[in-house]
């Protein structure tokens, strides 16, 4: 059981490629327990934006506070606070901050462990909470 306010976990900045004024915190990941899932919670400031990638999990946001969009292949998609957004794998995908405010948004992915069974030689360190990246 994990019990605390956002604010209480560390606030990382993210240090993959292609990052710029991007930070984040891991809420709740395999270093607390959890055997399947992992939350994170990123923090993009005004002109920032994380890393045009693609990988083999999906995503799972929910959009806390400010707006911005998701740039996909198939174009930009604009997103405000309430707003959900699934990111399917191996979707290249970036979140831009467009806006005057922090955007802050909370990202759910699968732990490595889920890879681990697929592929031993798969590890997933983004949701094992070991890599600062997106």
């Amino acid at each position: 059981m994990k019990h605390s306010h956002y604010t209480d976990v560390a606030l990382e900045d993210v240090t993959m490629d292609g990052a710029k004024k991007v930070k984040i915190r891991w809420l709740v990941s395999a270093k607390d327990g959890a055997p399947n899932f992992a939350m994170r919670m990123f923090e993009v400031e005004p002109g920032g934006f994380t890393p045009y990638h693609s990988h083999e999990w999906e995503h799972e946001n929910y959009i806390v506070e400010g707006s911005g969009h998701l740039t996909t292949e198939d174009g930009e998609i604009p997103f405000k606070p309430g707003d959900i957004l699934y990111v399917e794998p191996h979707m290249k995908h970036n979140y831009v901050n467009d806006g005057d405010t922090v955007l802050k948004f909370l990202c759910m992915i699968p732990n490595d462990n889920q890879y681990k069974k697929k592929e031993k030689a798969n590890v997933n360190p983004f949701a094992a909470g070991v890599a600062n990246n997106c």
